[in-house]
């Protein structure tokens, strides 16, 4: 056994990331539950050297044996005093090499004799400290009728005095370590609250404090009775984190249940953060409140659409289908950027999402109902245009600018501003298990960014078209292709595990849906590099005149090559764009 005194302020040495691995002694007094999931998980490469008990018939035993971890006993006996059994724990541990002690349900009070003597110890509290010590912090919690409660890994400090009496006070009063929230549902009882708050809370913070100790992060001041973790990073502003904590914290709350998921047999609901100051669907009104309720998949198309406007300050619409653009457009005025972008493919605009980044006027709104929509989402409407809208019962008419038009925030124009400042930095897919959280894909290039490298120089149309298509396309699954002409989408090729058959179903929309334009003389924009020059050749065929693309691939001179065969002007942006999801 390594013997280490506790000192004040000290950082404790323990194994990082390449070199030796952490070695627990887990004393539990029943199942020990945790101390088998940590050494299941093994966290920092933590390894569990022994668990000791009181008792010969504790479960934790066959548990350890199952793992090959080997266990000890030291039993209570009778006139056995609080420091003889202590120092009767050490003697048994003293065969083996371990650098923290975790307890797991041990239910003795430890003093310094041990204290002292061990390793740094760590115990796992069913509360959050200082709310509900001592035995029965699941009880305490529903008699105290709170809405959340969680658990605590804390350092073990000494909770006697100097005649060996345990001092209530100093019970589970140890510099915390960790906390998890976890929230407390009507109906719970004292099982079904302690089964989550072990599941949910504590089988996630225990081994998050041993991977920090494993990881040489913790810091222990003991004078001030705190704990220092340098992984938990709480600023978002600093670091090589770069505004990603080392601990993701995410409290939403339910707006309302819904009818079902993507399909009828899921279950869903939509959850709303009060804080988001950002346009958003899920914070808009919706106006019509006689329509139905959205769905699941009108959130997510919505969602998707509204992102898209916000790309541009111009008058823009587009039109989505499933999260994909079935066209975009900008123009001079409203009505008209909608009429492009519905020419683009208005048989798949049938049943979609309208988004527009200007209040909807009358002419624009005659347009939205000519043909069957789900739901059209802007920053504001009006009369006639709610007048026209309200002609379509089933047709979700949301505001997400309705704040936004105090006459202190219009512009000299009198017109409500547009949508705004985009104010979320990240977004995030939630994945079984876990999830998944990045920045928001805010890239935005102007003519100057483009990098032209073939032999033919791109016109100045041909370069409005580049920085509009790009800007699109980011709303485009990938594979993705765009065909645009001027500031309206052409032809859309979305969603292709083939880049080359990207460009082919770009080609066919253009071509057999689109109304009154096609894809000769169009620019196409694709989301990721060209690795081979056959996605050039199928543009070429289809009467692409100019292309905007990242390049970086290492096949680049054959793609130009090709593009100069035949007389296509390429423009590199030097960015990928993928949109997976």
């Amino acid at each position: 056994m390594h013997i280490m005194p506790f000192e004040t302020a000290i950082t404790f040495p323990f194994a990082s990331a390449g070199s030796s691995m952490i070695r627990i002694a887990g004393m539990a007094g029943n199942r020990g539950r945790n101390l088998l999931n940590i050494a299941d998980r093994a966290p920092g490469g933590a390894e569990l050297s022994v668990v000791l008990t009181t008792s010969e018939d504790a479960p934790v035993r066959e548990g350890a044996a199952e793992r090959d971890v080997p266990t000890e006993v030291v039993p209570l006996e009778d006139e056995m005093s609080r420091t003889d059994h202590e120092e009767a724990v050490l003697e048994a541990l003293a065969d083996y090499e371990f650098d923290l002690v975790c307890l797991d349900g041990y239910m003795r009070i430890l003093t310094d004799t041990f204290l002292e003597a061990a390793p740094t110890t760590l115990n796992v509290h069913p509360s959050l400290l200082p709310s509900f010590p001592g035995m029965d912090a699941w009880g305490d919690a529903l008699e105290a009728g709170v809405s959340t409660t969680g658990c605590t890994v804390h350092v073990v400090t000494d909770a006697t005095d100097d005649e060996g009496t345990v001092v209530e006070s100093e019970v589970d009063a140890g510099p915390i370590v960790t906390q998890e929230p976890i929230p407390v549902y009507e109906g719970d009882d004292e099982d079904s609250l302690a089964d989550r708050v072990l599941y949910e809370g504590e089988f996630r913070a225990y081994p998050r404090a041993v991977k920090w100790f494993a990881e040489d992060a913790v810091t222990v001041d003991e004078d001030s009775g705190t704990v220092s973790v340098a992984d938990d990073v709480a600023t978002t502003a600093e670091g090589d984190h770069d505004g990603l904590p080392g601990r993701r914290l995410v409290s939403n709350d339910r707006l309302e249940t819904l009818r079902y998921g993507e399909n009828p047999h899921q279950d869903a609901a939509v959850y709303t953060d009060y804080t988001c100051e950002e346009a958003s669907v899920v914070h808009a009104e919706q106006l019509n409140e006689g329509a139905k309720a959205l769905s699941y998949n009108n959130y997510n198309d919505a969602d998707g659409a509204l992102n898209l406007i916000k790309e541009f300050d111009e008058p823009a619409a587009a039109v989505i289908k499933h999260t994909n653009p079935a066209g975009c457009a900008t123009a001079d005025s409203l009505a008209e950027a909608y009429e492009k972008a519905l020419s683009t493919d208005p048989m798949s605009a049938f049943g979609g999402i309208v988004a527009l980044n200007r209040e909807c006027d009358a002419e624009t709104a005659e347009q939205v109902i000519d043909s069957f929509k789900e739901v059209v989402v802007a920053p504001g409407y009006s009369e006639d245009a709610l007048e026209i809208l309200f002609e379509k019962d089933n047709l979700r008419v949301l505001d997400v600018g309705r704040e936004a038009h105090s006459a202190s925030e219009r512009t000299s124009g009198g017109e409500p501003r547009a949508l705004g400042e985009r104010t979320e930095r990240f977004t995030e897919k939630p994945l079984v298990g876990g999830r998944l959280v990045q920045e928001r894909d805010t890239q935005s290039i102007s003519v100057d960014d483009l990098e032209v490298v073939t032999e033919r120089e791109p016109t100045d149309e041909e370069l409005e078209s580049m920085v509009f298509g790009w800007q699109t396309l980011k709303h485009v699954k990938s594979n993705g292709i765009l065909f645009t002409k001027g500031t309206e989408t052409v032809g859309v090729g979305m969603g292709q595990v083939s880049r080359v058959d990207a460009v082919r179903l770009a080609a066919m929309k253009a071509d057999e849906h689109a109304e009154g334009k096609d894809a000769e003389g169009a620019v196409m924009a694709s989301d990721a590099f060209f690795p081979f020059p056959d996605g050039i050749e199928e543009a070429a065929s289809a009467g692409i005149e100019a292309v905007v693309q990242p390049g970086g691939s290492v096949n680049d001179e054959d793609v130009i090559a090709a593009a100069d065969e035949h007389d296509i002007a390429m423009a590199f942006t030097g960015k990928r764009s993928f949109r997976h999801d």
